[in-house]
């Protein structure tokens, strides 16, 4: 029989191996504006509740959860020109607080109302919405579907026209990703308070709204199409596509399209009329082939084939005159009750000088309006205000506030919860050990100790490190360290793994090939700090799988203290011990260096995550005087859990863990 140290050799060797079989897909492929998507099949009970999950997504990523509050328009309306059948007026209002929205207004002379409205984003024109060109008039579609009958308001681009005198349509960086404020999210919310400003009109059937735009305009059609039920009628054009999904970052807030594309996005319309016009000469030659059917199979879902229509021009990139007169044809069908819809031809239209539609032509800006700069800070300042006012005061609105806060901060990680997996476990050395990969393409090498004096004990902790799973044990003898030591010897089962990136946890040829290069890479894939989450996630999942345990702990060290807050609330964590690593939790400059992820802090951050975990006990150490814990110790006296909650401004030494660990056992 082999001695101690060549079983603890053997050890170290087997995690070698195991570590070495690791192929995990995320390690080197990555997504991006041209990934060519396959849409997957849906049941209706699957779409349902992926339609409720999208939602949701799109709202987090846009910094609309929570839902900002509509503050008074301060509409202003003025500079009326009357034609013989319809009329122009130049608007702003503000979507924020010295914020403005700025447009125009298109209404009908001579007929009687309400009238159904429609509200028109531009697109990347290079005139914005004064474009008068053969191959797309904003202003020309505005005169004929107001002499249709129609109110219209074709609003800016952030950045581009009248909106350019307030903001630049570069707007956001990396900050403010961690806020959810993004020239995308700008825009979103411009196109909800445009839909607050058509509502207010007297002249306005609020129960016939519409959305239609092309190129940019047409993602801003979808995008507002999906989260903003007052949307009845919609018509994207040359935009819904496999293998493009915009070209601006106007079109990619961090964190949008991970795993999903457009597709989804366009099928949330669903059972509500959508027409998808497309043409041939751009990326959406293939929508009658690829898109259309795809969202035609939910459609198939509510039996509303009928309210689903794609039509594709023979030109390049456009909204010309063919394309605009099937969306009149189709707004004609739903909205006026035409049965004939092809006989809504375009008339010829006289776009008005640019001098009679600019909104701040000879006109300052108001005196409240905010630079970008000054934007943020207001928007952070009202971030902080609205999660202050849902900080839990007692059991029921700490439930209240897992269920929307909590929903959001799951969004921002974009975590799941992953199946779990049950190995054979192997025998070595003085204590039984498993080396093995845990997770199905997402994989993680592991270690799983058991006390061999009681294999059977129903208690597993889990140990994250920052440099992975290796320092958990002497890679030359495979001893474990100190306090997994003391676990075992208190009969606590332990887990080590290599979470993402950390460790052997590597490419094939042990390289990690990631090119995180790329404008929009937080758009369509997770930040590294997401997928540690993640991977933390997906272990607690495995160890809550194994026959007997009843007790599943969680141990993060150093940095990974931090991955483990964040992923505690998530997994139902008996007992968590966070090394908070001094991290400034008020410094936006730490989470970029540390947690660059996107809509973290509008989602609250370690106040929302160590809320989460309420009331199970946690310890947190290592604070310093950068890591405020002041919510979180509110949280758990306002729930009289305070003797379940431990913080340490100094570091805890194992032998402290182990025992506060045990004592909590017991």
């Amino acid at each position: 029989m082999p001695n101690t140290d060549q079983h603890h050799s053997e050890l170290a060797n087997l995690f070698t191996d195991v570590s070495q079989t690791v192929a995990d897909p995320r390690i080197y492929q990555t997504r991006n504006v041209h990934t060519v998507y396959t849409f997957p099949g849906y049941t209706k009970t699957e779409w349902i509740a992926k339609a409720a999950e999208l939602r949701e997504h799109i709202l987090v990523s846009n910094g609309l959860t929570p839902m900002p509050e509509k503050t008074p328009l301060n509409t202003h309306i003025f500079g009326r020109v009357e034609r013989e059948d319809y009329t122009v007026e130049k608007v702003y209002f503000e979507a924020y607080p010295g914020f403005f929205t700025t447009g125009n207004l298109y209404r009908p002379r001579g007929k009687k109302g309400p009238f159904p409205a429609i509200v028109s984003p531009h697109g990347h024109w290079g005139r914005g919405r004064l474009e008068n060109s053969e191959a797309g008039s904003v202003p020309g579609r505005c005169i004929n579907f107001a002499k249709q009958g129609y109110i219209i308001f074709s609003y800016d681009m952030v950045g581009r026209v009248d909106s350019g005198e307030q903001i630049d349509h570069a707007y956001g960086a990396e900050r403010e990703a961690l806020w959810g404020l993004s020239l995308m999210a700008l825009q979103l919310w411009n196109g909800v308070r445009s839909v607050d400003f058509l509502e207010s009109l007297p002249d306005v059937d609020t129960d016939r709204i519409g959305c239609t735009g092309a190129s940019g305009g047409g993602t801003q059609t979808f995008m507002l199409t999906a989260i903003d039920d007052r949307i009845k009628v919609s018509a994207p054009v040359n935009m819904i596509s496999a293998h493009m999904q915009g070209g601006c970052l106007c079109e990619n807030a961090p964190n949008l399209r991970l795993d999903i594309s457009n597709i989804e996005i366009g099928a949330l319309m669903a059972p509500k009329p959508l027409l998808l016009v497309s043409a041939t000469g751009d990326w959406t030659k293939d929508t009658p082939k690829v898109e259309y059917p795809a969202i035609r199979s939910i459609y198939a879902h509510f039996d509303a084939e009928d309210k689903l229509h794609e039509i594709q021009i023979d030109a390049d990139h456009n909204y010309n005159k063919d394309s605009r007169e099937a969306v009149y044809g189709w707004f004609a069908k739903w909205f006026l009750g035409e049965e004939d819809p092809t006989k809504f031809k375009e008339v010829p239209f006289e776009v008005e000088r640019d001098e009679a539609l600019l909104v701040f032509h000879n006109r300052e800006l108001p005196e409240d309006a905010l630079d970008a700069e000054g934007l943020t800070r207001s928007r952070i300042e009202s971030a902080e205000d609205q999660l202050a006012v849902r900080k839990p005061t007692d059991a029921a609105s700490l439930d209240q506030f897992r269920e929307e806060m909590g929903a959001a901060l799951r969004r921002s990680l974009a975590i799941s919860t992953p199946d779990a997996t049950r190995p054979n476990p192997v025998e070595g050395g003085d204590f039984t050990a498993q080396p093995l990969v845990i997770g199905g393409k997402d994989q993680l090498p592991a270690l799983f100790w058991q006390p061999k004096a009681d294999p059977a004990n129903s208690s597993a902790t889990l140990i994250i490190h920052p440099q992975g799973a290796i320092n958990l044990i002497n890679p030359e003898t495979g001893q474990p360290t100190r306090l997994i030591s003391d676990l075992l010897a208190a009969g606590e089962s332990v887990l080590g793994i290599d979470v993402f990136k950390t460790g052997a946890h590597s490419s094939d040829d042990g390289k990690v090939i990631r090119d995180t290069s790329d404008r929009y890479f937080t758009t369509y894939n997770r930040t590294d700090a997401a997928l540690r989450v993640q991977d933390i996630l997906t272990a607690l999942t495995h160890l809550k799988s194994q026959t007997g345990l009843s007790t599943v702990n969680l141990i993060g060290l150093g940095e990974a203290g931090l991955w483990c807050l964040l992923a505690a609330g998530f997994a139902n964590v008996d007992r968590t011990v966070v090394d908070a690593n001094q991290f400034n939790t008020d410094n936006d400059e730490a989470y970029l260096q540390t947690l660059p992820i996107p809509s973290i802090r509008r989602v609250g951050d370690f106040r929302t995550a160590g809320t989460l975990v309420a009331p199970r006990h946690l310890l947190i150490h290592n604070t310093g005087n950068t890591f405020q814990t002041d919510w979180i110790t509110d949280v758990y006296r306002a729930i009289n859990a305070t003797d379940q909650l431990r913080v340490e401004t100094e570091s805890l030494s194992d032998a402290d863990i182990t025992a506060w660990l045990v004592t909590q056992n017991g």
